[in-house]
């Protein structure tokens, strides 16, 4: 599990920009996710069910990025590109010019928890 401490620490080394951006991605999460555990994996702040990560985030020089399962990505293929919102196999990457909606990112989150069978 992550304490509170090593969130503010990540979140303070990230660019002043990305900041808030990590803050309200962790927020949408929390509140999609309530029984999951905050984790630190692979160096990044994220969300586990039984020991399974459904959902993590980073801050980049640039740019922020969600990451969940496949199948999450694919199934709101459509939202993100109306968003134009880049996504990878894994992630969608998003600046402070233009932001994930909450509202996108809890529909991401569960989904991501669905694929995994959680």
């Amino acid at each position: 599990m992550m304490t509170a401490d090593a969130r503010a620490n990540y979140v303070a080394a990230a660019p002043a920009p990305l900041g808030p951006l990590l803050e309200d991605v962790r927020a949408a999460l929390a509140s999609a996710l309530p029984d999951a555990d905050e984790i630190m994996m692979y160096g990044m702040p994220g969300f586990a069910i039984e020991g399974v990560v459904v959902a993590g985030y980073a801050a980049f020089s640039k740019q922020c990025g969600l990451y969940i399962d496949p199948a999450a990505i694919a199934a709101h293929a459509d939202a993100l590109k109306a968003l134009q919102l880049k996504p990878t196999k894994t992630g969608v990457t998003f600046t402070p010019g233009r932001p994930i909606p909450a509202a996108l990112v809890a529909e991401l989150a569960l989904a991501s928890r669905r694929a995994k069978g959680l």
